[in-house]
């Protein structure tokens, strides 16, 4: 008690409050001597009370002070205050009654009026409370109720019932709750406090019509992607507003106070929440020295901001763009202790260098996120992307081997499976050597496919966030092109938890959920920004762009989906390519790797045939349903602009090579 007292400075709030309470004990003082003898006091027991009425509350005032009775807010009362007010009550009580008993010789005070007064000051103190509390709720919102907003909360459960009280209690959000929303029909016409259950969260224009609401609370994750997009799609043609709340675990994990904001982008893709067998990742992690290659990137800066939560040993990043190590260096030294981050600047094209850091380090795990990802700009330079991704990620491979890193993992693409684009097929060849690469190794190779990553740079919610910033127009490159996402948290938690879970050898698959239109996403984003889309911002398609693809796959056809211990995680099975033929194919694309694009182009069909060349179309296969797309033609787009509509059929890669001078007798 002397501790609590001694910790909470004794501001002018506190004391306004201490003398309330001594206010507070006299009249329970009073009123007990009052009640006991029928308010007509007799003199003798008068004089008692003015005599003994100082010590009353001296030992009173200390103990409630003591037990922090006097440091509350009353606008926020609960059941915990009422059970310090009991606390400190009968304490005081038992105080009193001792020190009336031992210390004093004669005058007693009577029983029946301490048993009075600890009743009364109960009933007073809980009264007033109360009271403060009822007036900051209930009270204020009614005489200040041009200024509040009524709102509907979607989610009849603990924790809107808690965000309901919240919001009540704290009038800084100034918001009036009318009624909750639900999808289980048993609860409506049911109460949850004050407020009713009224229906489905679709039926929030009507509802809302009703009750006069102008504002739609939904919890973050209570309703999937699909689900929220009807929903914000109905309020905003109803005139009302949608505005998300973090989730409790949120709140709870991350320590910060309740906010209530508009609805992001990262809300509609409504994936469900991961939860991750940390007892496995840690096994692998804890105690571990890790790399992490492309750490300033998007995926190799959240895998780093993962991989901290695990206890690591030391956390090594690589990175060649020395702007964006530093800034992740420097946010993580902010929550780090000192020494556990080692920035090093490398390529992984330069073998002395990478040699040098494992050396250095000796890593028990690597992540190797580092790559070339954006298409059209790899299209252009072909062979850079060849030169970056395979051999980069081949030379990385042997040196992880040579010094006998414990995990190896991959990070790959969609757009690796029946590539369309140089950098989906030097993805896939990387792929190849990696499984390859673990029948000669003790190293635990893996590879983690998966789709684009929503908002990571240069992907392309920043550029329509960009064009609608600047007026528009927003540009999609086709009417129907489908892309899978996931948010770079989502990705990088489920690369950590696929390493945990692999063997040597594997492929795994994220859960790419399903795929989401980019004409829908362009439209979401303007809506989003308080636009509309074709009157504020018009949307215009441009026509695919070289190396692009209508519909991703997350499967070859080749390749079988087979479950895993996590619901979000899946194998690849597939028919597996010896090291030798791996490598001939890689080292004979050596020599290719400077020639003119459609010479390289030519010599990556020979090396992995479902390569679509520029200007081809194929049809998907009759069970393109089961790799993760149902059955459609994929389409792909020329290095010269050729529209989809007007691409011809497939080439001959041997007739390109043998028209340019090239070697057309390689084998796969």
């Amino acid at each position: 008690m002397i501790s609590f007292a001694f910790r909470h400075r004794f501001t002018k709030r506190v004391f306004a409050i201490v003398v309330l309470h001594a206010v507070v004990f006299a009249l329970a003082y009073r009123l007990a001597y009052g009640i006991k003898f029928d308010f007509a006091i007799p003199e003798k027991l008068a004089d008692q009370f003015w005599l003994t009425l100082p010590a009353i509350l001296i030992i009173k005032l200390m103990i409630f002070y003591a037990l922090g009775a006097c440091h509350g807010w009353w606008g926020f009362v609960t059941f915990s205050d009422l059970a310090v007010l009991l606390k400190a009550a009968t304490l005081s009580l038992l105080i009193v009654g001792a020190v009336d008993m031992y210390m004093v010789q004669n005058n007693h005070i009577p029983k029946a009026i301490l048993i009075l007064d600890y009743i009364l000051t109960i009933a007073l103190l809980g009264g007033l409370r109360s009271m403060w509390r009822l007036s900051q709720q209930e009270l204020r919102p009614i005489i200040e109720r041009k200024d509040y907003r009524r709102v509907l909360i979607v989610g009849a459960n603990a924790a809107g019932e808690s965000l309901a009280r919240q919001l009540h209690a704290d009038h800084r959000f100034k918001c009036i709750v009318v009624g909750f929303l639900d999808d289980d029909a048993a609860l409506k016409g049911t109460r949850l406090g004050s407020m009713e259950v009224l229906g489905r969260p679709e039926e929030a224009p009507k509802y809302a019509a009703a009750f006069a609401a102008q504002d739609v609370l939904v919890s973050g994750g209570t309703l999937p992607g699909k689900r929220l997009r009807l929903l914000m799609k109905r309020c905003e043609d109803a005139g009302l507003t949608v505005k998300v709340v973090p989730p409790v675990d949120d709140l709870l994990k991350n320590d910060i106070p309740l906010q209530i904001r508009p609805i992001d982008i990262n809300d509609l893709l409504g994936r469900d929440p991961i939860r991750l067998n940390s007892d496995a990742i840690e096994g692998l992690l804890a105690g571990q020295t890790v790399l992490v290659t492309g750490a300033g990137g998007s995926i190799g800066s959240e895998i780093c901001r993962q991989v901290l939560r695990f206890h690591p040993k030391k956390l090594i990043l690589v990175e060649r763009g020395e702007n964006n190590l530093f800034l992740i260096e420097q946010e993580l030294r902010k929550i780090t202790e000192p020494g556990l981050i080692q920035p090093c600047v490398a390529d992984i094209l330069d073998k002395p260098r990478l040699n040098c850091i494992f050396e250095t380090h000796r890593p028990d795990v690597v992540f190797h996120a580092a790559a070339f990802k954006h298409v059209p700009m790899m299209e252009n330079n072909p062979g850079e992307a060849i030169k970056n991704n395979v051999f980069g990620t081949r030379q990385l491979v042997e040196i992880a081997d040579r010094y006998h890193v414990r995990h190896f993992v991959m990070i790959s693409t969609d757009k690796a499976v029946n590539p369309t684009s140089v950098m989906g097929v030097s993805k896939q060849l990387a792929e190849r050597f990696v499984h390859a690469f673990t029948e000669r190794s003790q190293t635990k190779f893996v590879v983690v496919r998966f789709g684009n990553v929503l908002a990571s740079a240069g992907s392309v919610v920043p550029i329509f966030q960009e064009q609608i910033r600047r007026g528009g127009p927003v540009t999609v490159t086709h009417p129907q092109i489908e892309r899978f996402f996931m948010t770079i948290p989502e990705a990088s938690q489920l690369v950590l938890q696929a390493a945990a879970m692999g063997g040597a050898g594997e492929i795994f698959v994220l859960d790419m959920g399903d795929p989401v239109k980019i004409v829908d996403l362009a439209q979401d984003l303007i809506r989003l920004s308080g636009l509309k889309a074709g009157e504020d911002i018009e949307i215009q398609f441009t026509g695919l762009r070289p190396g692009e693809k209508l519909y991703e796959e997350l499967y070859l056809d080749s390749e079988e989906k087979l479950p895993t211990p996590h619901p979000k995680v899946f194998v690849a099975y597939h028919r597996p390519y010896t090291l030798e033929e791996v490598i001939s194919g890689i080292d004979e694309l050596l020599a290719y790797v400077h020639s003119t694009p459609d010479v390289l182009h030519a010599k990556l069909k020979q090396i992995v045939p479902e390569y679509c060349l520029p200007g081809t179309v194929v049809h998907s296969v009759e069970n393109a349903g089961n790799r993760g797309v149902p059955d459609r033609k994929v389409i792909r787009a020329d290095v010269a602009g050729v529209s989809p509509e007007n691409a011809s059929e497939e080439s001959s890669s041997d007739d390109v090579l043998a028209a340019k001078g090239g070697d057309s007798s390689l084998r796969r």
